[in-house]
C-alpha cells in the first residue's frame, strides 16, 4: 500500500501538483486510519491532506481512480494479491456473480456481435436508475464492445468511442423518451376522462413540469452511465498496461499551467474565474512587501540621541524611513489577433490589481495606438471593458497587421509624458512585426524616461528571434523579457511590478 501511495504521489508532482514531503507522510498516515473498504472516505482523507487548490481536484480525482482502481491493486500485487485487494477496497465483484450480472451476462453472449440485447437491458438499467445495474452493465459493455488489446497504445477515449458507438446513446435517448411520452400520453386520456376540461390547465403545468425534470433525469443517468464506462475502461488499461503507463496517457496540464493561445472554451472560462482569487493574492503580497521594505538611509543624530540610554553605544541604529509611494504602471498591449487572448488575461489581472498602483494607463496598438483608460473606467466590470477595448478601440493604421515600430513612434509622439521616473512600463507582445522597421529609437525615448521596462511575451522562448521576431532588438532595452504563456508565469512576472 505505502509503494502504491509513493508512486501516486510522485504521479501528482509530475501533474504539476505541488506535495511536499511532509504532506505525504500525513497522506499515509491518514491511509492507514482510513478503511480501505471505503474508497470515498479513502478519496476525501487523501484529497485533504494533497490537494490545496479546488482547481487541482480533477487532475487529483482522475489519478486517484487510476492509482486505487482493483486493475491498479491487481497489476502491482499480482492475481492473488489483486482479489485480496479488491475484496479490502469494497470494489465490485466482476460480472456475473449478481443476479442482474448473470441476466445481462447471459444476453450479451447470445448478442456479443450485435448488441441488440445489450441495449435493450441498458435501456431498462437506464430507466430504473439502478445504480448497481448501471455498474455491472457498464462492465459489460466495456468487455463485448471495447475490444481493448493490452499491446496496442491507444488512448483510453479511443475504446470509449467504440464503446458509446456499439450502445449508441442517441437510441437509447430517444427509447426512454418515447417510453415517457407514451406515459404521459396515458395520463392525459385518464385525465380528461376523469377530471374534466375544467381542470386540464393546472393539470398540463403539472405535468409539463413533470416531464422536464423526468428528461433532466433521464440526461443524468446517461451522463452517470458514460462516467461509469470510464472508469470502467480506466481500470481495464490499468490492468493491462500498470498505473504508471495510463497516468502519462491521461496526463494533462493544470489551469495555470494551460498555454492560454491553445485552451479551450471551457479551459478560458476556468481561468478568467482563477483570475479574481489570483488577483486578491497578487495584491496582498505587494502590498505586504511594501509595507515591510525597509528604506531611507541612517539618522545618525537620532542613532546618538537613543544611544545615551546605552552609555552611549548605537545598539539600535535608526533610519530615515520615507513612506514607500505606489508605483504607476502604463500598460502598452499588442491586441492583434495572434496575442489577442494573452492580452485580454493581463489586462483582466492588472486591473484586478490597480488598488496597488498609483495610476494605470492603458494603450492597445496593432499598426496604430489608441488609449483606453476611459473605457476601463466607464465599464461596470473588467470584463465588459475588455470586450469594448475589442470594439471601440481605434488600432489600425493601415492594414491592420501588427507594426510595433509605428505602434511605438505614435506613441512616443503623443504619450511620452505619461511615462514618468515613478512609472513602471509593462509592454504585452510577441515582437512579431511582420516585417516593418523595428524603430528601436522610439521605444529607447520611451524607456529612458520609465523607472522599469518589463516586456511579457507570449510566445515559447525557443521561437524568438525567427522569421519576423524583432525581440533581440528590444530586448536590450527592456529591464527584462519574459515568457508569458500560462497563468503562473503570469502570476510570476506581475508580482515584480511594484
Amino acid at each position: 500500500m505505502l509503494e502504491l501511495l509513493g508512486g501516486f504521489v510522485e504521479e501528482l508532482r509530475e501533474a504539476g501538483i505541488p506535495v511536499s514531503l511532509g504532506e505525504a507522510i500525513d497522506a499515509a498516515e491518514a491511509a492507514v486510519l482510513t478503511p480501505l473498504s471505503d474508497r470515498r472516505l479513502l478519496r476525501a482523507a487523501l484529497g485533504a491532506t494533497l490537494v490545496k487548490s479546488e482547481e487541482h481536484w480533477p487532475t487529483f480525482s482522475t489519478l486517484f481512480d487510476v492509482w486505487f482502481s482493483s486493475g491498479a491493486l491487481e497489476h502491482s500485487g499480482g492475481e492473488g494479491g489483486g482479489a485480496g485487494a479488491r475484496q479490502a477496497l469494497g470494489a465490485p465483484a466482476p460480472a456475473g456473480e449478481a443476479g442482474e450480472a448473470r441476466r445481462l451476462g447471459d444476453a450479451g453472449a447470445h448478442d456479443a456481435g450485435g448488441g441488440a440485447e445489450l441495449r435493450r437491458l441498458a435501456v431498462e438499467a437506464l430507466g430504473s436508475g439502478d445504480e448497481r445495474l448501471l455498474a455491472e452493465l457498464a462492465r459489460l459493455a466495456v468487455a463485448f464492445h471495447a475490444g481493448i488489446e493490452p499491446g496496442r497504445p491507444v488512448g483510453a477515449s479511443y475504446y470509449l468511442y467504440r464503446t458509446l458507438r456499439a450502445l449508441d446513446l442517441d437510441v437509447l435517448r430517444a427509447s426512454l423518451l418515447g417510453s415517457l411520452l407514451s406515459v404521459e400520453s396515458g395520463a392525459d386520456a385518464g385525465e380528461e376522462a376523469t377530471a374534466g376540461v375544467a381542470r386540464r390547465p393546472t393539470g398540463s403545468s403539472r405535468r409539463a413540469l413533470a416531464s422536464r425534470l423526468r428528461r433532466d433525469e433521464i440526461e443524468l443517468r446517461i451522463e452517470a452511465l458514460r462516467r461509469l464506462l470510464e472508469a470502467e475502461i480506466r481500470r481495464a488499461l490499468v490492468r493491462a498496461r500498470g498505473p504508471e503507463a495510463l497516468s502519462r496517457a491521461l496526463r494533462r496540464p493544470l489551469l495555470e499551467d494551460v498555454d492560454f493561445a491553445h485552451a479551450s472554451a471551457e479551459e478560458l472560462s476556468r481561468m478568467r474565474r482563477a483570475l479574481y482569487p489570483l488577483a486578491r493574492q497578487l495584491a496582498s503580497r505587494l502590498a505586504r512587501r511594501r509595507r515591510h521594505r525597509r528604506h531611507g538611509s541612517l539618522d545618525f543624530r537620532s542613532t546618538i540621541r537613543h544611544s545615551l540610554s546605552s552609555g552611549g553605544v548605537p545598539l539600535e541604529p535608526r533610519f530615515r524611513r520615507s513612506r514607500p509611494a505606489k508605483p504607476e504602471i502604463v500598460v502598452l498591449a499588442d491586441v492583434s489577433g495572434s496575442v489577442a487572448a494573452f492580452a485580454r488575461f493581463t489586462l483582466h489581472l492588472v486591473y484586478a490589481i490597480s488598488s496597488q498602483f498609483s495610476k494605470v494607463r492603458t494603450f492597445v496598438f496593432v499598426d496604430g495606438v489608441d488609449e483606453v483608460t476611459g473605457i476601463f473606467a466607464r465599464s461596470a466590470t473588467i470584463s465588459e471593458a475588455v470586450e469594448r477595448v475589442a470594439s471601440e478601440a481605434d488600432v489600425v493604421h493601415l492594414d491592420g497587421h501588427s507594426d510595433y515600430g509605428h505602434a511605438f513612434s505614435v506613441f512616443a509622439g503623443r504619450w511620452a509624458d505619461s511615462v514618468g521616473p515613478r512609472t513602471s512600463l509593462l509592454v504585452l507582445g510577441d515582437a512579431r512585426s511582420n516585417y516593418h522597421p523595428a524603430n528601436v529609437e522610439a521605444l529607447e525615448r520611451v524607456a529612458s524616461r520609465a523607472r522599469r521596462v518589463w516586456w511579457l511575451n507570449p510566445e515559447p522562448r525557443a521561437y524568438w528571434g525567427s522569421g519576423d521576431s524583432i525581440v533581440e532588438q528590444y530586448g536590450r532595452l527592456v529591464d527584462g523579457m519574459f515568457e508569458c504563456r500560462t497563468i503562473r508565469q503570469l502570476e510570476r512576472v506581475v508580482a515584480q511590478l511594484d
